[in-house]
């Protein structure tokens, strides 16, 4: 089966979803990664996975195995498998570098699936949770899936260290996701929160959380909007991304449930409870990064947005 090839498509994504920081993360339309997997023959007692290309909005990746969130992820799949092949990698970037959008763990999600496709017996979308995540510890540090779990289930997941929970969403919750031309680094965002958190602001953190998870349950707007205040996270990292005192302000003025940052920033997100209000507060809510000097990306998406998917199936 040398030379037979599978390309898998991963979403960017929401990760943090204000109080659920490493913890809850959904799916964004519109933005995505694309990983094409080739199944080659192994020479080694271990398999490889190799990086052949880098194309598209990023092209400046390390492609030493170890290195690479594809490649990384790829060969612990093929590992515990217990793969007799190798395969080489071929990535084709979509979301921009250092975005908040999910983009490391994207290209970690598609390799994985586009590799599982190769395997004698695929493993369920699910049980490629580990694999994922131990490709997005390579950009991360931190074995976390608020980005990978919905990147592999679809919509709204509850990310733990050991499985994935889907959340359910009211219909016609929509995210407003705007991306500023700016950069900003996971470590340099890790870096604001090195310091202890109070037990207060951890309480108030966990009400939060429990108040969206209920909200999102029996679909209640109030508990929801409760729920997306980020009392620890954003308060540390606001200063790094101009602009968002006042997303913030036009978010409330034009009705959403929430605003808050999107993973390590600086992309910002805002719930809407249908799209056409989403729509009317696209400008308003770009205008505070324009007046910063910033370009901005806007994306307008389902909460429960598709996750990833096979794109180019191996031939039978």
């Amino acid at each position: 089966m040398a030379g037979v090839s599978a390309s898998a498509y991963a979403p960017a994504v929401v990760g943090n979803v204000a109080s659920g920081f490493d913890l809850v993360g959904h799916c964004v339309d519109g933005m995505g990664d694309v990983v094409t997997a080739t199944r080659v023959a192994s020479n080694h007692p271990r398999p490889r996975a190799r990086i052949q290309s880098v194309t598209g909005r990023v092209t400046d990746l390390p492609t030493a195995p170890e290195a690479n969130t594809a490649s990384r992820a790829a060969i612990a799949l093929l590992e515990a498998a217990g793969a007799d092949f190798d395969v080489e990698l071929t990535l084709n970037k979509g979301i921009p570098l250092s975005s908040g959008l999910g983009g490391s763990a994207a290209s970690a999600t598609a390799a994985v699936v586009a590799t599982n496709a190769l395997l004698d017996a695929p493993r369920s979308t699910t049980d490629l949770y580990p694999f994922a995540v131990v490709g997005e510890t390579v950009a991360t540090g931190q074995p976390v899936g608020d980005n990978v779990g919905p990147q592999l289930m679809g919509g709204l997941v509850l990310a733990t260290e050991q499985r994935l929970i889907q959340l359910p969403t009211p219909s016609g919750l929509t995210a407003l996701v705007i991306h500023p031309s700016l950069l900003i680094e996971t470590s340099q965002a890790r870096a604001c929160l090195a310091a202890p958190f109070g037990l207060d602001d951890i309480t108030r953190q966990q009400t939060s959380l429990a108040q969206l998870i209920i909200g999102l349950y029996t679909d209640d707007a109030s508990a929801i909007a409760g729920g997306l205040v980020d009392h620890l996270v954003e308060p540390r990292r606001r200063h790094l991304i101009p602009g968002f005192e006042a997303f913030k302000t036009a978010a409330k003025a034009h009705g959403a449930l929430g605003a808050s940052i999107s993973g390590a920033g600086p992309s910002v997100f805002a719930w809407f409870a249908s799209l056409a209000q989403a729509k009317h507060a696209q400008l308003a809510l770009s205008q505070p990064f324009h007046e910063a000097g910033l370009t901005t990306e806007a994306l307008l998406t389902p909460v429960n947005a598709a996750g990833a998917r096979l794109v180019e199936t191996p031939a039978q």
